[in-house]
């Protein structure tokens, strides 16, 4: 590995070649199912070329033969020598997990693991077997750059040129090339073309064989003209001269120079300044249109903004307060202001979804080989953006979804064909935005879910009891799946497992203050419905009054608030209830649950906000709703961390420090999520 380079430089190629490994996975899937697709076969050829380049200029030889081999592979699809079969998209999508295994090593610090001699043989047979001569020996260091020079000469651009431009010299066709540009029908190469001269001409690039050029250059093409300025130097050219002739390949490679007229022309020296400005403008804007910014700032940024947010709420109130007509709209002015402050903060932090989506086309892939199952996927919604971190977070509660509807739901082909369904399943993964929150549909076309059968294996584990489970609605029994322990399947799966990792679903979603809802038909598929809100750092929230103390409910979870008259509280089982439009409501009074002793009222009586996760609802009684505020989540200290029930507390606008209800810890600990 080259210490010598820039530790930017080494993250920027870490940053760049990890958003095309994303991309490949789903294009070499894609692939398989149109292996005639030259514009994709041209994408996946360069993008190992781009990761291979930035590895042979940070010296990082394991990754260069890894992408060396792969880029053969398709270099021979291209040329139609070959033909992509099951096998060799196993090796190189065993490739492409090598090639992520080393990035992954690079960005901890570590050095890459070279690839296995045998997927590196598997790889070079298959380019043999096309008819070719194998692929090339890796890039080395050249003579020249050995040598401490490294400097281009005249004689050696030419002869690298009239080298590269040979084209099929070699199958029998006459091929008169004039290097000089004379011939009109000559004056544009093809991309490919302008790929294999910028190799040749690389000082720390590969020597290209014979053999390459033929397959780079598929057409006969002829060298665009070239003025040559005279130099001080007999042996070499300048670097100006070097930029203005590649100025001149790179304008005749997309068409737009066109063969100059016989006009008497301007001194070389200014016709080298014309050519080389297009050159330098196009790339600093392109540059300009784009900063890379730590995530590390933007989350201090995000801390300010939610600062500020506390500030406004705390000038809202005091306007109110002392009813100063130039004072409320100085705050409604501000007010707006932060709004559309945090909605710009918020948006440098949104990524598309689609990053987490990349993933699934080479899962599905993978598991309806493994599964000997016929599978298809579809999704939709990828541009649907959201935080960061919930990207992130979301990437495996999603994976174990989506593998459970494969493992789980979808049968076997004659399965489906005795049950009259077409033989190849279907899963559609979905993702929109509903107002301040995104929902994610993991959708399948399977054999459904018993709840009947979900009911039973309940009750024979001991999770609950024959009464309640008796009393369990069809759909309630579906969240009998996020129990630790409990699976759809009697058989151990090596793809799901057995019921494991659901409730760590369950749990990690929770986490984010989102919820999971389950719904299934027999024969006809299930259903997840994953909902998480756009943001973690600012949480719209329902103030309660408990005493002197408050407490902010997640509003995203809260179904109703009404008043509690004390005649109405019912006793079912030993448990408080209320009669909610003719259904039992559990009661549960937060004085109590809180052990505040005299601070909440005397009676029964007070106002009952209904929280609702999943099928449970139950509802809280509170002294006083106090109404809607948006807080900023604060971490509970050291000593409070770790309590049920609890997910951070912030500042109300009139200054009061008050909880924030953690919805799910809340539940379990009332004994109603299950």
């Amino acid at each position: 590995m080259n210490y010598q380079v820039d530790d930017s430089i080494r993250e920027d190629y870490l940053n760049e070649a990890g958003e095309i490994v994303n991309q490949l996975g789903e294009q070499l899937v894609r692939l398989e199912r149109q292996p005639d697709d030259r514009e994709l076969l041209d994408s996946i050829f360069r993008a190992f070329h781009t990761i291979k380049g930035g590895a042979g200029f940070l010296d990082i030889a394991p990754l260069v033969d890894c992408c060396h081999c792969a880029e053969e592979v398709f270099d021979a699809l291209r040329r139609k020598e070959g033909e992509l079969d099951a096998d060799i998209m196993d090796a190189i999508l065993h490739a492409l997990d090598v090639v992520t295994a080393m990035l992954e090593a690079l960005r901890a610090g570590s050095e890459p693991q070279p690839a296995p001699p045998a997927l590196l043989d598997q790889l070079r047979g298959f380019v043999r077997q096309t008819g070719g001569a194998g692929p090339k020996q890796a890039p080395a260091q050249s003579a020249g750059t050995e040598g401490g020079g490294g400097d281009v000469t005249d004689d050696e651009f030419e002869n690298m040129l009239a080298e590269a431009l040979e084209g099929d010299s070699g199958t029998g066709e006459s091929s008169e090339l004039d290097v000089a540009g004379k011939n009109e029908e000559s004056d544009e190469i093809t991309e490919d073309e302008f790929e294999a001269l910028l190799d040749q001409m690389q000082g720390q690039g590969e020597e290209v064989s014979a053999t390459e050029s033929d397959a780079r250059v598929e057409d006969k093409a002829a060298a665009p003209e070239m003025s040559r300025t005279e130099s001080d130097s007999e042996d070499e050219i300048t670097e100006a001269e070097f930029e203005a002739l590649l100025d001149e390949l790179q304008q005749a490679g997309s068409g737009q120079q066109e063969t100059p007229a016989p006009d008497p022309v301007q001194p070389e020296q200014n016709n080298e300044a014309q050519k080389a400005a297009p050159r330098v403008q196009t790339p600093t804007t392109v540059a300009e249109s784009t900063v890379r910014v730590d995530v590390s700032r933007l989350d201090t940024v995000m801390n300010l903004v939610g600062e500020l947010v506390l500030v406004r709420n705390r000038l809202t109130n005091l306007g109110a307060q002392l009813k100063n007509e130039e004072l409320q709209n100085a705050v409604g002015n501000l007010d707006l202001v932060t709004a559309d402050l945090q909605m710009g903060v918020m948006q440098t932090r949104m990524q598309p979804i689609g990053k987490v989506f990349s993933r699934f086309p080479r899962l599905t892939r993978d598991l309806a080989r493994n599964l000997n199952k016929e599978i298809e996927l579809t999704m939709q919604g990828e541009d649907t953006d959201l935080d960061k971190n919930l990207v992130e977070a979301l990437a495996d509660p999603l994976v174990h979804l989506v593998r459970n509807a494969m493992d789980h739901g979808i049968e076997s082909p004659g399965e489906r064909e005795a049950k009259g369904k077409p033989r190849a399943g279907h899963v559609e993964l979905a993702a929109a935005q509903e107002g301040d929150h995104i929902v994610i549909t993991i959708r399948d076309d399977g054999a459904g879910i018993d709840a009947d059968a979900l009911r039973r294996k309940a009750v024979a584990k001991g999770l609950v009891s024959n009464e309640v489970a008796a009393k369990l609605e069809r759909h309630e029994c579906f969240d009998l799946m996020l129990l630790p322990g409990l699976s759809s399947r009697d058989e151990v799966s090596e793809v799901s497992g057995r019921g494991v990792g659901m409730d760590v679903v369950k749990t990690r979603i929770g986490e984010l203050n989102g919820t999971i809802d389950i719904q299934s038909e027999p024969d006809q598929g299930t259903t997840f419905r994953v909902r998480v809100p756009l943001t973690l750092a600012i949480l719209p929230a329902l103030m309660v009054q408990l005493g002197r103390r408050r407490y902010a409910f997640p509003l995203s979870h809260v179904v109703e608030v009404f008043f509690l008259e004390p005649d109405a509280v019912r006793q079912v089982e030993g448990r408080d209830v209320v009669m909610v439009r003719d259904k039992p409501l559990p009661l549960v009074f937060l004085d109590r649950l809180m052990q505040l002793g005299d601070e909440g009222q005397d009676d029964n009586s007070g106002y009952v906000v209904v929280i609702q996760v999943g099928s449970d609802a139950v509802g809280f009684v509170t002294d006083d709703v106090l109404g809607q505020e948006e807080v900023v989540i604060k971490p509970l200290g050291t000593l409070l961390q770790g309590l049920t029930g609890f997910a951070g507390a912030t500042i109300t606008g009139d200054g009061y420090i008050a909880l924030i209800m953690d919805v799910n810890g809340l539940m379990k600990r009332v004994g109603r999520l299950r």
